[in-house]
């Protein structure tokens, strides 16, 4: 059996849709699972043994030059590739127009959220089967949903992201990968998101930082842009042996989880991608429904705070005590 899976971006939601990848497997242990995802993404699927081949896109880059010759030769070898192959499955789990069109090129029973289940209504056109999962479902389990009903069998149990390491988690001592070793307990502090009205504020990472480091466990900041790097370093002076680390790439990142005490973050992909490796994990909600996108994982998680309801810092404090 040969199934293709379309979930494309963000970050979050290619997380998200980890658990499907294991679903299948389950119910088929020798299919050849094939995942669609935007090139930034890539290194995520990779984490999932039962991935078979992730094929990289890049629909944000081609938007920048549509009528370039080099976007119509990427997107014609995509559309050569995904046509060249028959698929039993086809299953756009995004319900996106751009995750639709991709779906679209495959030759495949192409199956999706019906109109009024779909992110936009329209992507519904473009599969040849649909079906209804409801939106107040949170993300992780509308993805388990629509591919059982896609594939004909029934969710049961708990998600399972399948990344090989959450139940070894490595320390980065000697890994020969360029990265800076850490031979301390160190927690990640994910102040970054791609939203203002999402940030904690940063006398409060602080006052965490403090927290952390009285019991002997280092902070340290990642960024993606060089604004998120002059928070953290900003945030990080204030803290005795914290640190802001540059700008990496995503799987270095991941490493970096992997051996963490501790993952602390704003709603970002990065705090959903602590939660599905395994490691103890707090999300602090500002903007956002955590009922509908906060951590969903059999691990020590925790989500703190509401749209329009930031938490605390004693709240944040007294949930890290819990975690650790």
């Amino acid at each position: 059996m040969r199934i293709l899976l379309i979930k494309t971006s963000s970050l979050g939601d290619v997380v998200h849709n980890l658990p499907v990848v294991t679903d299948l497997r389950r119910h088929f242990p020798t299919a050849h699972i094939e995942w669609v995802v935007e090139e930034t993404f890539a290194d995520i699927p990779r984490l999932h043994p039962g991935v078979s081949e992730v094929i990289p896109v890049a629909m944000r880059r081609w938007r920048r030059g549509l009528t370039s010759p080099a976007t119509r030769n990427e997107f014609g070898a995509l559309r050569k590739r995904l046509s060249s192959v028959r698929y039993n499955l086809a299953i756009d789990t995004q319900g996106l127009l751009k995750s639709a069109l991709i779906t679209r090129l495959a030759q495949a029973r192409r199956c999706g959220y019906a109109w009024r289940s779909a992110r936009e209504p329209l992507a519904s056109r473009f599969y040849d089967e649909r079906h209804a999962v409801s939106r107040e479902l949170h993300a992780v389990e509308r993805n388990r949903r629509l591919v059982a009903l896609c594939a004909g069998y029934a969710v049961d149990g708990p998600p399972d992201y399948g990344i090989v390491s959450a139940s070894a988690p490595i320390t980065l001592s000697g890994t020969g990968n360029g990265l800076p070793a850490f031979d301390f307990p160190y927690a990640l502090l994910l102040t970054a998101t791609s939203r203002d009205d999402k940030l904690w504020p940063e006398a409060s990472w602080v006052v965490l930082g403090l927290y952390l480091r009285a019991r002997g466990i280092a902070s340290r900041l990642p960024a993606g842009t060089t604004a998120e790097f002059q928070r953290a370093q900003r945030i990080a002076a204030q803290i005795p042996g914290a640190a802001a680390l540059a700008p990496s790439r995503l799987g270095d990142l991941a490493q970096r989880i992997a051996g963490a005490t501790l993952v602390v973050g704003v709603d970002t992909g990065l705090v959903h991608l602590g939660a599905a490796m395994g490691r103890p994990t707090l999300a602090l909600f500002a903007a956002s429904d955590p009922t509908l996108t906060g951590i969903l994982a059999p691990t020590p998680a925790i989500n703190l705070g509401a749209r329009g309801q930031p938490p605390s810092v004693d709240a944040a404090t007294a949930a890290v005590a819990e975690l650790i």
